[in-house]
């Protein structure tokens, strides 16, 4: 973990008494790195892939303006995980930075025009499902003791698939569609929970509050 900035040279009032010296304010890339290597960020994630993903397969009826709102509003919200997540890696953060403005630019055009075809939703949620997928299978070869590295490349080898289905297999129906995205969610989301899982068992073995070392990316 990356150490806050030490205190500012002291130039408004003088310290109070007793000589105690006010508290370094920590830099905002450390924060957001100490939030990023957070278990239950990871987990926040998970649900955020998880709950979609339930609702689609709840009301499998709905029409493709409704999909097509909750799979944009999926991505925004991943692209904002991911984004707090490239700070809780030393390297990479181009790469990761890049799948962030991925996963930014297709929620807008999913909101945009929530009545575009089958095809055209088909072929956005495929192809951030492949990159992301491809990411995290590098992640998990190249990050030196990386835990529980096997959870991580399941879950990566789970993207790139979902990722291909998609891609390969465009739905003719709205009904199809629908049933593929909700159950592909589903089965992420609960994989990225199993990486959070994992993660939080691993600071714990490690005994410490933050990360062991380079943080997963789910």
């Amino acid at each position: 973990m990356t150490m806050p900035r030490g205190p500012a040279p002291q130039t408004g009032p003088e310290p109070p008494a007793g000589g105690a010296a006010p508290r370094p304010v920590d830099d905002p890339a450390d924060a957001l790195a100490r939030l990023g290597r957070s278990w239950t960020w990871i987990l926040g994630s998970a649900v955020v892939t998880l709950v979609p993903g339930i609702l689609i397969l709840v009301w499998p009826a709905e029409t493709l303006h409704v999909l097509a709102v909750l799979i944009g509003l999926y991505l925004l919200v991943m692209g904002v995980f991911r984004f707090v997540a490239v700070f809780a890696r030393e390297e990479e953060r181009l790469t990761g930075l890049l799948l962030v403005v991925l996963f930014l630019l297709a929620g807008v055009l999913c909101l945009r025009n929530p009545l575009q075809t089958i095809t055209a939703l088909s072929l956005i949620v495929g192809i951030v499902w492949l990159a992301s997928g491809v990411l995290t299978l590098y992640t998990a070869i190249a990050a030196k003791d990386l835990p529980h590295r096997g959870v991580l490349l399941g879950v990566a080898v789970l993207g790139i698939v979902a990722g291909i289905v998609v891609l390969a297999l465009p739905a003719e129906s709205a009904q199809a569609l629908t049933r593929l995205l909700g159950l592909w969610l589903v089965l992420l989301g609960l994989a990225e929970a199993a990486v959070a899982f994992a993660w939080r068992s691993a600071l714990r073995k490690a005994g410490v509050t933050g990360s062991p070392g380079q943080a997963p990316t789910a």
